[in-house]
């Protein structure tokens, strides 16, 4: 697999690349794993790993290419960074809220977003909040007012919302 794109995100894991991998590429259509590398000898005064340990592995997400890397324990994620999941309709919402929140946090499910069992935040969000949100107007602001509302996003509610 030749990653298609020039840029690409690459998430660190303390252990758990090829796992969250299988994982990711397991929900998503259009998925697969790449290339697996291991670590060999060289650097293990600096890396702490095993001869053989997965070091990185490529993979791709409805498309998107990814680098899962087992950087070790140092660096976990957060906030600040998250991958968004835009949906069709409610079903296809509940589909990647209930795959991707399985095992995660539930304290983090905010407005759209989730922390996976690996700590990754989504955010699950129709393609039409592009729309709601593109004036700022009074009915971007209804919409802004249901969504605070909610963990996971209720598409009928917030269409309501907008139409008044």
């Amino acid at each position: 697999m030749q990653f298609s794109q020039k840029i690409v995100p690459c998430l660190w894991f303390a252990g758990e690349a090829e796992e969250a991998a299988r994982y990711y590429t397991g929900i998503f259509p259009n998925s697969k794993i790449g290339k697996i590398a291991r670590y060999g000898k060289e650097g293990f005064e600096t890396h702490q790993q095993k001869p053989g340990t997965v070091l990185t592995v490529q993979f791709e997400l409805a498309g998107q290419s990814f680098t899962a890397l087992n950087g070790g324990p140092l660096f976990k994620f957060n906030e600040a960074v998250s991958l968004q999941v835009y949906v069709d309709d409610q079903k296809e919402l509940d589909f990647f809220w209930n795959k991707l929140t399985a095992g995660g946090d539930p304290k983090s499910h905010v407005c759209g977003w989730l922390k996976d069992k690996y700590g990754l935040s989504w955010q699950v969000v129709p393609k039409k909040i592009v729309e709601w949100f593109g004036e700022p107007n009074e009915k971007s602001e209804r919409v802004m007012a249901a969504l605070m509302q909610m963990g996971k996003l209720d598409i009928a509610a917030l269409e309501k919302a907008y139409n008044g």
